[in-house]
């Protein structure tokens, strides 16, 4: 069964940093790719970045340069380090686990609140 739990959020100041944990277990499969998204109230997740079982990265233009995604295959657990914080990236933060192959097999966390006040 899978497990996806985050933690790390809080209450940051702009230009702040936090660094949020995702445990996923078991093991990411090589077919499998993870990643954290973000959601305000109204409005749709959105991709924040994604990295697959291989290492290969996919990040946000809007956190590029900032945010660093990165997996602890031996502790089963991802990271998001989130530096030089905006106000506009206050969210809830989600983890999230699929499969790439059909049909798709999809897993949420519950989730984790960021906030940036200015």
């Amino acid at each position: 069964q899978v497990h996806l739990v985050e933690s790390g959020g809080g209450l940051v100041q702009v230009g702040g940093s936090l660094r949020l944990t995702c445990a996923a277990s078991p093991s990411l499969g090589y077919d499998e790719v993870i990643g954290w998204y973000r959601q305000t109230p109204g409005n749709e997740r959105e991709l924040v970045a994604t990295i697959t079982a291989a290492g290969l990265i996919n990040a946000a233009d809007a956190v590029q340069g900032r945010f660093t995604i990165s997996i602890d295959y031996a502790k089963e657990t991802m990271y998001l380090q989130m530096n030089y914080l905006k106000p506009e990236d206050t969210a809830v933060y989600l983890c999230r686990r699929w499969t790439v192959r059909q049909p798709q097999i999809i897993y949420w966390g519950p989730g984790t609140q960021v906030t940036v006040s200015s």
